[in-house]
């Protein structure tokens, strides 16, 4: 099954998310990764959303969402024509023997030591989901012992805005 990442303009008012997430639902769609926040537009969220769907399953799903009235607009993001970022934060065992090759793990990967204590450091990444994956792969040999992640946030290239095209067409 393909994974794709749709970007789902919103009106910022409660029970929004649940029913755009409900929806994925009742189609038993996985979803994989789900990101909200707050747009350059006040009144207006931006949910970023990666699911497993097939073509057809996925234009019936954007259709449903269509549908639904505090939906602006949906576009889905391609690889080629996006940055897509995951956020990661993983808290890894590192006593006084291992600190010095975490760290330098951790340099290598451009990421963060951002809490340490006497026995473990937590390290803050941002990337593309390979990248985090060869981070991890490289820390589990010290022992990790958490691991909190954000959804994949995604954006389009270039300098158009998808707010402003859906502000104008609306």
């Amino acid at each position: 099954m393909a994974r794709h990442t749709l970007s789902v303009l919103v009106e910022d008012k409660p029970g929004v998310l649940t029913r755009v997430a409900g929806l994925f639902a009742r189609r038993a769609f996985n979803i994989h990764s789900l990101a909200v926040g707050p747009t350059e537009v006040d009144g207006i969220s931006r949910i970023t959303v990666v699911v497993d769907a097939e073509g057809d399953l996925l234009e019936q799903v954007t259709k449903q969402l269509n549908k639904l009235v505090n939906v602006i607009k949906i576009v889905e993001l391609l690889p080629e024509n996006s940055v897509r970022r995951d956020h990661l934060l993983i808290k890894v065992r590192a006593d006084s023997m291992t600190r010095v090759q975490v760290t330098q793990a951790v340099e290598l990967f451009r990421a963060s030591i951002v809490d340490v204590s006497t026995d473990a450091v937590v390290v803050e990444a941002t990337g593309t989901t390979e990248k985090l994956d060869a981070l991890l792969t490289v820390l589990e040999p010290f022992g990790v012992r958490e691991i909190v992640q954000s959804g994949t946030l995604a954006i389009g290239r270039g300098s158009r805005s998808m707010s402003d095209r859906a502000l104008r067409a609306s």
